[in-house]
């Protein structure tokens, strides 16, 4: 009986998928960006009953558990597989997602000042914020510089495959200028406040500018070769990301100008908030149309998950948190509302690309090593 239940035995285990930190890439840290938006995005909401907070101190713990791991595993990534590493690093379609490191530590940041010092207090909630705001912009700077470089230089760039991953390394700064004004209240006054927030404006400025380099060239890319292949189709939902946080960036920023800046300026911010904000916003809902629209095609066409389903996640926590700013300087219900529509869909694509990662982690799919 035991010689012949071994060779039906092998088979099964050969078939099984083998996880390895080899497949871990870059773009595993958008799941953290995915799960510490939902802490930040729903701490700004005007809806307020019991157990809320609670949940998103939950959501905001969750997060950063999942950025230590992954960076200790990203860690043994380059130790151990250091061609592999590389690989990516020189891979136009890869490369990309290590802006994701930055804005996975900014938004765990953030969330440590926002909802996280409930419970760690405010002093530690400061103290760690301060310093993944100051680790993740210097990632992300390095990011937003170094990619492009590569992609310049290094990369092999086929016409007509321009993506919107591309906008991940230069997006990241942005993500720094939405979440330190949060942090201006906590300098000394004077020269080290103004200081922050004109040099988050620096950001903002300069994400900005590069996002609007890449969006022609991706938008023609899908114009003149047509929708992209069907497990890229959720990465559509990436363009939201500069839109939505480029909205929260000034409308924190205009909270944060009073007593950081002359008085002139500061009341000159608030009205730049509104008169940019909506209408982006408003190019927002546009694209999140047309984004929603293809990924139904997608689905129609057959679109099994991957870890691009993340894509929906932190995108669409900025038009959350970036339509709740106008709301709060506007006074008009309908951004409250859709803030919370958005919140709802939002809560909905990270459950549902959780508990699929989640999956794939146990099963060793999605680390499987290709064969």
């Amino acid at each position: 009986m035991t010689t012949i239940a071994q060779p039906r035995s092998r088979p099964l285990a050969e078939n099984r998928p083998r996880g390895s930190v080899r497949m871990l890439g870059p773009n595993w840290y958008a799941s953290v960006m995915g799960t510490a938006i939902v802490a930040n995005a729903g701490a700004v909401l005007p809806v307020h009953f019991w157990g809320l907070r609670t949940a998103y101190q939950v959501v905001w713990a969750l997060g950063a558990v999942l950025l230590v791991v992954l960076f200790v595993a990203r860690g043994a990534h380059w130790a151990r597989h250091a061609d592999q590493a590389r690989k990516h690093l020189l891979d136009p379609a890869v490369a990309p997602f290590y802006g994701c490191l930055s804005m996975g530590m900014l938004a765990v940041g953030a969330g440590s000042l926002s909802v996280g010092s409930d419970v760690i207090g405010v002093s530690a909630g400061v103290a760690v914020d301060t310093v993944l705001w100051i680790a993740g912009t210097a990632i992300g700077l390095v990011a937003a510089s170094a990619i492009p470089y590569l992609m310049v230089t290094r990369h092999q760039v086929d016409a007509g495959t321009a993506s919107p991953v591309w906008i991940l390394p230069v997006v990241a700064p942005m993500v720094s200028a939405a979440c330190g004004p949060a942090l201006i209240a906590h300098l000394p006054a004077g020269q080290w406040r103004e200081t922050l927030l004109l040099g988050c404006y620096a950001l903002f400025g300069l994400s900005l500018l590069a996002t609007f380099i890449m969006l022609p060239v991706i938008f023609s890319r899908l114009v003149h070769q047509g929708a992209l292949p069907v497990a890229l189709t959720p990465t559509m939902f990436l363009v939201l990301g500069p839109l939505g946080q480029s909205t929260t960036a000034v409308n924190n920023l205009a909270d944060a100008a009073h007593g950081a800046i002359d008085g002139t300026y500061a009341h000159a911010m608030l009205p730049f908030a509104v008169l940019y904000g909506v209408p982006v916003m408003g190019f927002a809902l546009l694209w999140l149309a047309i984004a929603t629209a293809t990924v139904v095609r997608a689905f129609r066409n057959g679109m099994k998950f991957s870890m691009t389903w993340w894509g929906f996640t932190f995108p669409i926590g900025t038009c959350v948190t970036g339509a709740a700013g106008l709301a709060k300087h506007t006074g008009l219900d309908f951004y409250n509302w859709l803030a919370v529509a958005l919140f709802v869909v939002l809560v909905v694509a990270w459950l549902v690309a959780g508990v699929r990662t989640l999956r794939g982690v146990l099963s060793g799919a999605l680390l499987a090593v290709p064969r």
